[in-house]
């Protein structure tokens, strides 16, 4: 109920367009007729272009200031008599006169034509562009050749001194250095014009009459009745009464619906899912997450819808669980997300798709560099997916819109972002993806390294034991990466004490001759209490650490135990000091490695390893597990043991070497 009053608070609480219409498909509906006089909205491509025209076409304010122009004289002068007096003096008062006459009747020439500065706010300013001009209140237009450039002052003043006597450095200097900008742009006035031009473009084009045909049912949407159809959409969104509580209660049913399918196909398919809470939290996190991203990317411009990244769910949720359940969860979300977005079949049909040729990519997923894989996958199937809808509506590719694959593009990059929200979702729920399993279970891990460096016949068994399991719950229903990985370090305790277990002794010597029973029961069981201390140490998760701590269940110690039998008798004997802490499995996968550590053990201490040897010991010491009741916790059936036993038979068999007797 959680998720549905989240997702609802989401959803825009408008009433929704009945009609759902293509341009270049038939309409399905039946024959619609004008319920009223309605304006027709112009298609927003033409639209958009009438706006564009004006602002290509829309003239820029420049005013004439004569402030400028009289200060840049008066300093001008200035600057002329002190640049002469530094370069001549005061004796040749004839030039002087004659120069200064001329140097301020060529900046009243100047001033008067003007100077005109290049704001940054117009590119491509050139002389044919013509532009308001504004001086002493009146407008006119005039071309930008007809003033001088700013910045064009080299080539003003040669043009002015050639071929006068006055032509040479000083004159070229002082001019250089006294000319400024008097034509100056108008920001507000050309901000203002334009402004008002795109006002009065007029989003309507035409009238449709009450009672008037608008489509049959059957016939094609064409350009024109699409833009119909779209003002029949906007002026129902303006328009139409609708009450709040009723959208409420449909959008909780709306929402409802697709989130109780998914957790009946959970119930009735995947138990062992649905029976544990945070699987639950977790999916229903990740489509809350989905949605929102969704409802955003909505609410800050709907034409940018595809940037979001949909399919991250699907990468998500394949981490965790496995391809069917990720499906499953794409389709519950696409589903929901489809209710508040335009075009909502053809946003279903892209993620569907899409969806699907995601979830190929990482069928087997082994290694991250597998989501760069599926990244590609996701571009290139929204984009052809999109250009055989244009082909389809359109019948031309000249509608293919590259923002929209450029928005493909960004959205298949965003989808990396999966990788650190699988970390985060690793720590806050404490799983484990595939991915991780794979890290944990290899063996240049430190720890097992270390395992094999200590105690090498451990690390053997282990070895085997995890390969016996991960045959078995590959059969029978499970994850074998999981279960890999624990059989790896089910044994981890083992490194502390290596010399106490039999399979690192290589020679005759046994270090329990010197212990009493109950000490050797002590140091054995202990593997298990120490395996867990080093597995937290070194920040395993807990779902391997269940195999240390099941691997043995609430067993007994049985060797040491049978031989204090033969001295005390069974009153005199603490059960306690001889039986593992358990807890016992709880899972297929726990039960599988309990089986096949016991099974891989006892098989070395066969004299004889023939078949009919080997399946008397698999049958005997899963039935002892079986009667002292170490798989009542978990979800596994006999036909599971059965087939596992199968299993374990075959594969102790092909490890001896044991051959088939063929008859005479």
């Amino acid at each position: 109920m959680v998720v549905v009053t989240v997702i609802v608070l989401m959803l825009p609480k408008e009433a929704k367009f009945k009609f759902e219409y293509y341009e270049g498909r038939p309409w399905k509906y039946e024959t619609l007729i004008a319920p009223n006089d309605l304006p027709i909205l112009k298609s927003e491509n033409n639209f958009k272009a009438e706006r564009r025209e004006i602002i290509n076409s829309t003239k820029p304010y420049f005013a004439y200031n004569q402030t400028i122009s009289d200060d840049a004289i008066d300093k001008g002068i200035n600057k002329f008599d002190s640049l002469w007096i530094r370069e001549y003096g005061f004796d040749d008062k004839v030039n002087y006169i004659k120069y200064k006459n001329f140097y301020i009747k060529t900046l009243k020439e100047i001033y008067e034509r003007g100077i005109i500065e290049k704001p940054r706010e117009i590119k491509n300013l050139n002389k044919d562009n013509i532009i308001v001009f504004v001086k002493n209140k009146v407008a006119e237009n005039k071309f930008i050749g007809d003033f001088y450039l700013n910045g064009e002052f080299n080539k003003l003043i040669n043009n002015k001194l050639k071929n006068t006597e006055f032509h040479g450095f000083f004159m070229e200097g002082v001019l250089e250095q006294t000319l400024v900008p008097n034509v100056i742009y108008d920001e507000y006035k050309s901000n203002s014009e334009l402004k008002m031009q795109l006002d009065g473009v007029s989003p309507w084009d035409g009238v449709i009459q009450q009672g008037q045909l608008i489509i049959s049912k059957g016939e094609v949407v064409s350009k024109n009745t699409y833009n119909i159809l779209q003002s029949m959409k906007s002026d129902f969104d303006s328009n139409t009464g609708k009450s709040y509580v009723l959208i409420v209660i449909g959008q909780i049913i709306l929402v409802s619906i697709p989130l109780t399918a998914f957790l009946l196909f959970l119930f009735y398919f995947r138990r062992d899912i649905f029976d544990e809470n945070k699987n639950i939290i977790l999916i229903f996190l990740v489509i809350g997450i989905v949605v929102f991203i969704s409802r955003l990317a909505t609410n800050i411009n709907v034409d940018y819808l595809y940037i979001a990244p949909i399919m991250i769910n699907i990468l998500i949720i394949r981490s965790f669980y496995d391809t069917r359940l990720a499906h499953m969860v794409h389709i519950t979300t696409v589903i929901i997300v489809s209710y508040f977005v335009p075009n909502s079949f053809q946003f279903l049909f892209l993620q569907v798709i899409t969806g699907i040729m995601t979830i190929i990519s990482i069928v087997k997923l082994h290694s991250r560099s597998q989501f760069f894989v599926s990244a590609i996958y996701i571009f290139f199937s929204y984009s052809i997916m999109y250009i055989a809808m244009v082909l389809i509506t359109q019948g031309t590719f000249k509608e293919v819109d590259l923002n929209q694959i450029l928005q493909f593009a960004i959205n298949a990059t965003l989808v990396l972002f999966a990788f650190p929200i699988i970390y985060v979702l690793e720590k806050v729920f404490g799983m484990v993806t595939d991915i991780s399993l794979l890290e944990y279970a290899d063996t240049n891990n430190q720890l097992i390294r270390d395992l094999a460096s200590k105690a090498p016949g451990t690390f053997q068994h282990s070895v085997q034991v995890a390969n016996l399991a991960e045959e078995a719950i590959r059969e029978i229903g499970g994850n074998p990466l999981l279960v890999r990985a624990g059989a790896m370090y089910h044994d981890i305790g083992k490194s502390l004490n290596p010399s106490y277990f039999t399979e690192n002794q290589p020679g005759s010597y046994n270090p329990h001759d010197d212990l009493s029973f109950e000490e050797s029961a002590r140091i054995i069981i202990d593997h298990v209490i120490s395996g867990v201390e080093i597995a937290r140490k070194h920040n395993i998760p807990e779902q391997i650490i269940d195999f240390i701590r099941t691997h043995h269940g609430t067993k007994r110690v049985e060797y040491f135990y049978r031989m204090s039998l033969k001295e005390k008798s069974i009153e005199e004997i603490d059960l306690n000091e001889f039986t593992y802490k358990g807890p016992i499995p709880y899972n297929r996968e726990t039960c599988i490695l309990m089986m096949s550590d016991a099974v891989e053990a006892a098989s070395r201490s066969i004299k004889n390893p023939d078949g009919e040897n080997i399946s008397a010991l698999v049958d005997t010491i899963i039935q002892s597990q079986i009667d002292e009741n170490q798989y009542d916790n978990a979800n596994i059936t006999f036909r599971d043991i059965n087939v596992a036993k199968k299993i374990f038979k075959k594969r102790l068999m092909s490890i001896y070497h044991v051959r088939i007797e063929y008859p005479d």
